[in-house]
């Protein structure tokens, strides 16, 4: 099997060194090449065949759409992942228009990264794992064809069937930059346990809520399937308010579909996933607050350590470590926290224990209780 190459090209050396230290951990066998600029990038190319390009946008001398093009002669196959600075949308659309499988801005958010590296080389994803075994990926095949009709009746981008770890189980399209579909996922799955959670407290019978996102590369629209999986769907102008219904009415039809095809998978159904899926106390059926609403106990004080060991004398050495403790909690361990108060044995050594007259006007006093020294 041919170990793949990839070529790291970036001025800034720190972010190179974090480029290929973040590649080494992925565990797959690599060639990877590193690159101050453009020009030694050239004189690199001509030595082997490059695999994956990874480049920033900004170069001195030669722009990184430049250099993908030259180098793009001897590597027609090349795959090319963008690092930029830039925000602008002109500046995005130039580097998918030339190719860019991924565009990443800077600080360069790693397991997308990471993610987009195997994916460009058709590595084993480890970062982005999909199902395995034979059945799953029969199913998915299932599942893919679903989608891949609901994709064209809506005229959308993209649609996927995504669990609750954010994993992609089967999809139809392709998001317009899927530089950042870790992170998108992770996070969509957030906003939908949070809502799963809202549709527990409030006992809906059913899942009925569904997300809407309009404008920026893409609308997207999240529903959920049961209590572990979601539909999302991508694509422009879907949240136009003329579209919007006929969009998740189209989702719900699938819906029931696909919970036919993970029920046959060996899913857990919704009911029990609903059950499970709040700690009794969060979702308050039990009729009692949450558990941070609980009244906390006070924390015990903090061991003064350089006291412990003041008290038993550091300058010698210590041979029965169970003898020094116990001498230094002795001499320590009743220190009062506040520094102007003392405890009643301490005031009766002192003399200052309160008299008959005192007692009778403040009330009897604890031989546990603090007096104020004064």
């Amino acid at each position: 099997m041919t170990v793949p190459c990839v070529l790291l090209v970036d001025d800034q050396r720190d972010i190179v060194r974090l480029l290929h230290s973040t590649l080494q951990t992925l565990g797959h066998q690599m060639d990877i090449v590193d690159a101050p600029s453009g020009e030694e990038a050239l004189l690199e190319a001509s030595r082997r065949k490059v695999d994956l390009l990874v480049a920033d946008y900004l170069l001195p001398g030669i722009s990184g759409v430049e250099l993908m093009r030259k180098i793009k002669v001897r590597n027609p196959d090349m795959k090319v992942i963008f690092i930029s600075g830039m925000t602008e949308r002109k500046a995005r659309d130039e580097m998918l228009n030339a190719g860019a499988v991924a565009i990443f801005d800077k600080p360069i958010p790693l397991a997308d990264f990471l993610d987009s590296v195997e994916r460009s080389l058709g590595l084993v994803r480890t970062i982005f794992p999909m199902e395995t075994g034979k059945d799953a990926e029969v199913h998915r095949q299932s599942l893919s064809e679903l989608l891949g009709g609901l994709r064209q009746k809506i005229k959308a981008d993209a649609v996927f069937l995504i669990n609750d770890r954010g994993r992609v189980l089967a999809r139809a399209g392709d998001l317009y930059d899927s530089s950042m579909e870790v992170s998108l996922l992770a996070a969509l799955m957030g906003i939908y346990s949070a809502a799963f959670k809202v549709s527990r407290i409030i006992r809906q019978e059913h899942l009925d809520n569904f997300h809407v996102f309009r404008g920026g590369d893409h609308d997207l629209i999240l529903i959920p399937v049961d209590g572990s999986h979601a539909l999302l769907m991508a694509g422009r102008e879907l949240g136009n308010s003329e579209r919007i219904l006929q969009t998740v009415e189209g989702m719900m039809f699938v819906r029931g579909d696909v919970e036919n095809v993970l029920k046959s998978l060996g899913v857990t159904n919704t009911e029990e996933v609903a059950e499970s899926a709040i700690p009794m106390g969060e979702a308050g059926e039990s009729g009692n607050p949450p558990a941070f609403f609980e009244e906390q106990p006070e924390p015990e004080p903090e061991v003064d350590v350089d006291a412990l060991f003041a008290a038993a004398g550091t300058g010698k050495a210590v041979k029965d470590l169970d003898a020094f403790w116990d001498d230094a909690v002795e001499k320590t361990g009743n220190l009062p926290i506040n520094p102007d108060v003392i405890t009643f044995a301490e005031a009766q050594k002192l003399g200052l224990k309160p008299g008959e007259a005192a007692l009778k006007a403040t009330g009897p006093l604890r031989s546990t209780g603090p007096l104020k020294n004064k």
